[in-house]
Parts: structure tokens; C-alpha cells; sequence
């Protein structure tokens, strides 16, 4: 033991004019500035809300609708692409790989995700049925069906502002 230099657990912080990040024991980074930009903040709601939209469905008997097979697809599938990229972006591993097109790539990802989740939240407000045999799943189909819009409109957001960001880098 003699001779080893006592390892440190301090955490370095470098900040830039345009980047800020943290880095802990040199391994794992995140960008702090990424959390506060309109992109962070959508994505972060993003990931909330779409959360919300395919657990009530899920919760219930969604089975007994066929529409919200679909509904479930898309609010999965778009769920699970939102945390990937939320994880790429925060820990800046997107500027690690430089042959990818990532402006494009970004407005690919929410124009796509803005069309299907509006006609899925479309398909699933109309199929919201009153004459449900059991309340809890009205309630639960009402709630996603509320959330469902909510994540479109975000989606919405997202898809100007990766409209915004590719028209200048283009």
C-alpha cells in the first residue's frame, strides 16, 4: 500500500461558454445545460406523460377494445425511443458519434412521433366508451386519453424546435 496515492472521489465541473457538464471519477458525464434547454425539459415531459398514456391503459382491461392495441404501440414504442434519447443527449454521447446526422435524425424521431401519437390519441378519445361495464377502466381510458393529447402537444413542441435546429445547421 505504500507508494499508492489514496483514491479520490471528487467531482469536476467544466464549464464552457455554450456546455456545461459534470463529470464523476472521469467515467460518466451529463450535460447540465441539456436538463434546463426547451429540449431537455420537452423530452423530460415527454417521457413523464407517455409514461402516464400506457400505464392507465395498461392497468385496465384494454383488451376488450381493439383500438388501444395500437395506442399501446405507439405509446410504448415512442416511450422507450424518449428515454434513449434522453440518456444520448444527456451524457452527450450524440457528439461521440459524429457520422449521424443528428439534427436530422431529431426531427425524423418527433415529427414521426407527433403523427402517430395524434392519431393514436384521436383513436383512443373516440373509443372511450361510457357504457363500460367496469368505472375503473372509463376513468383510466379518460385519463390516458387526456394524456395521450398532452404528449402530442409536447411532441408537437419538440418537432418545431428540431425544425428550428435543422434549418440553421442545413
Amino acid at each position: 500500500m505504500e507508494g499508492e496515492r489514496p483514491r479520490s472521489d471528487t467531482v469536476s465541473t467544466t464549464v464552457s461558454s455554450h456546455i456545461e457538464t459534470i463529470s464523476m471519477g472521469g467515467s460518466v458525464a451529463y450535460d447540465r445545460s441539456f436538463l434546463r434547454s426547451p429540449t431537455g425539459v420537452l423530452l423530460l415531459m415527454e417521457i413523464i406523460f407517455g409514461l402516464l398514456v400506457w400505464a392507465l391503459i395498461a392497468g385496465s382491461e384494454y383488451f376488450l377494445v381493439p383500438a388501444f392495441g395500437w395506442v399501446m404501440f405507439v405509446a410504448v414504442f415512442y416511450w422507450v425511443l424518449s428515454v434513449f434519447f434522453y440518456i444520448l443527449y444527456l451524457t452527450r454521447a450524440n457528439t461521440r458519434i459524429t457520422k449521424v446526422p443528428w439534427t436530422l435524425v431529431g426531427l425524423c424521431f418527433n415529427g414521426s412521433a407527433f403523427a402517430l401519437y395524434l392519431i393514436a390519441a384521436i383513436v383512443e378519445a373516440s373509443s372511450v366508451d361510457k357504457d363500460v361495464h367496469q368505472h375503473h377502466n372509463y376513468n383510466s381510458w379518460t385519463a390516458s386519453s387526456f394524456f395521450a393529447f398532452v404528449v402530442t402537444v409536447c411532441y408537437a413542441l419538440s418537432t418545431y424546435f428540431s425544425f428550428q435546429s435543422w434549418r440553421t445547421k442545413s
